[in-house]
């Protein structure tokens, strides 16, 4: 395995300033619907990195379910770990990678609970299967012995909450939205001199701002 020589030059594309939208979120949305037609796999994926009230820093990739009111929604089991960190310090970072474009986009906000409204209205969109999910993980990134544990509490709440029922929302799972305060657009060029494209919020407005690569 020869990890350094494990390289890539970057070329598809550049990004100046004059590509840029004024409105941050506008020019998030465009990526998203690029990577869409790009048929790059789970374009919403994100790397949500959070820390603990020691100060340890923690990463996972979670799903972008929303972007509303200028807000990047997501849904998670309120014991788990990136919730205890998030109760914590609401402070945390987001990371969408579109490799096949040569493209990043990376987050830093304040983030807090949804309304039980909105998750409740994601929840019962999500397939069957993954509400009963939601109901096995009780107590999300906490130790079980095997799996068969796991399978054994979904047979008993597919009987209790069968398919032909409205399976109600647990008290333990919910929304967060991050609210950011620094978008960055990074687009992969030669050389490794990459663009650099930062909205850092300023009151009500944005600045923009070229990065060093």
């Amino acid at each position: 395995m020869n990890l350094p020589a494990l390289r890539e030059n970057y070329a598809m594309a550049g990004l100046s300033r004059a590509d840029l939208k004024d409105d941050p979120f506008t020019q998030f949305e465009l990526w998203m619907e690029q990577a869409l037609e790009s048929e790059i796999i789970e374009p919403n994926a994100m790397t949500l990195s959070t820390i603990n009230a020691e100060g340890h820093p923690s990463s996972r990739t979670v799903l972008l379910k929303g972007m509303n009111q200028e807000k990047f929604s997501f849904f998670t089991n309120y014991s788990s770990r990136k919730a205890q960190d998030l109760e914590a310090n609401p402070h945390a970072a987001l990371t969408f990678l579109w490799k096949g474009l040569e493209r990043q986009v990376c987050i830093r906000g304040t983030v807090k609970r949804t309304s039980r409204e909105v998750s409740k209205e994601y929840f019962h969109s999500r397939p069957y299967g993954s509400q009963i999910g939601a109901w096995v993980s009780e107590s999300q990134s906490g130790e079980v012995p095997d799996r068969a544990t796991l399978e054994k509490r979904e047979a008993e709440l597919i009987k209790r909450f069968p398919e032909s029922e409205e399976v109600p929302l647990p008290d333990f799972w919910g929304g967060y939205e991050l609210a950011p305060q620094s978008i960055e657009f990074w687009q992969g060029r030669p050389g490794r001199i990459h663009d650099r494209l930062c909205y850092q919020r300023e009151g009500d407005d944005w600045k923009v701002a070229r990065l060093s690569p």
